[in-house]
Order: structure tokens, then sequence, then C-alpha cells
């Protein structure tokens, strides 16, 4: 009779251990926040190895075609709801290039290089630049925020007028303040594997 008591004591004691155990479990999956709907196409691995372009800032390195180049400051743009990023590079050539950051909701990366000498407007349905042909894209008005060194006002607005051409070619116009004068670019959109970032901070 002891024997079986004992038998039932322990019993008990396994099943009320077993209980509380899987209540604490209960607990903790309760405490643990449901992860959101994730983007299938999104590509985390690449911004882990090759730095985030959206985190993009002064001070940052960009590797491009096996040349590094440390980005000396950046403008924030905004129309309406929509932001991209446009980022001044070093080039040590007296070149002025940039490199312009879009999501929309993909990552867009295009290398812009200046043009000095242009007798193009914006406006045409299509424009031809070195034998290129161009379609009008999109034109805007947006303001910016200037971060670092970009010679320009630390606030302000630009009108732009952006053309696209075969194989990710590109054209931008953008006159800043009123009544400034057209400044023009080409680009070329970059595959997100040709360009790699070195963030010089944690700061996002």
């Amino acid at each position: 009779m002891e024997t079986l008591v004992i038998i039932l004591l322990i019993a008990a004691a396994v099943a009320v251990g077993w209980w509380l155990w899987r209540r604490s479990q209960d607990r903790k999956e309760e405490q643990v926040p449901r992860r959101g709907p994730v983007d299938p196409f999104a590509d985390a691995d690449t911004d882990v190895l090759r730095g985030d372009p959206k985190r993009l800032k002064a001070a940052d390195l960009v590797e491009l075609y096996g040349k590094t180049l440390a980005v000396r400051g950046t403008l924030r743009l905004s129309e309406g709801d929509y932001h991209w990023s446009e980022h001044f590079l070093d080039t040590g050539t007296g070149v002025r290039r940039w490199l312009s950051v879009e999501a929309d909701p993909d990552v867009e990366i295009v290398l812009w290089e200046e043009v000095t000498d242009f007798d193009l407007q914006p406006g045409p349905r299509e424009l031809s630049h070195e034998g290129v042909s161009y379609r009008s894209d999109e034109k805007g008005r947006a303001d910016y925020v200037s971060e670092a060194t970009t010679g320009l006002a630390p606030t302000g607005t630009l009108r732009y007028h952006d053309y696209a051409g075969p194989d990710g070619q590109k054209l931008s116009f953008e006159t800043f303040g009123e009544g400034g004068k057209w400044e023009m670019a080409k680009g070329l959109t970059l595959d997100r594997n040709q360009v790699t970032i070195y963030h010089q901070s944690d700061d996002a």
C-alpha cells in the first residue's frame, strides 16, 4: 500500500512539473513578437555582404569598377511621400559623379556623370545625346536637405526632368532654386552586385 501511494505521489509530481513547464513555454511564445510579412524578393544577404545602399551617407566608401571612392556629401530629396538620395563622390579627377539611390519598391542605383558642354534643354518627348535616343520618363519639383559637402545650401528646392534610354542609360536635367540654369548629367543603371559599400559607422 505504501509503495502504491509513493508511486501515485511521484506520478502527481511529474504531472504537475510537466504542466508548469508547458505553461512557462506558452508564456515565452506569447512574449516573442510575431514576425510580420516579409518581401520574398528582398535580398538582405546582399546588403550584409555588400553594404546597404539605403544607408549610404557622407564618409562612407563606395567600390565601383575596381575603384574605391569616398562619399563627400548627400542630398536627401522628397516629393510628396516619395524619397530618394543623391550621393556625391570624390573622384579626384575634377569630374563630378554621384550615385542616386531610389526604392520604388526595388532599389535602383544609378551612377551619374556631369555633362558640362551641352546644348540640350528638357521638355521634348525625345532627346538624342551622343547618338543615343532618350524618351521623357518623369519630371517634377522636389525639396532637398543637404548633408556634408554638396556645394548647395542646407535646404532648398529643385526641378528635374529625367529621360530613359536603352540598356539602363539615362539623362537627367536639374535646376536648383528659382531661375537657376539647367544642369545635365548622363547616367547608367548599375546592377546591385556591381556596387560594394563600406559603411564607416553604424549610424543609419
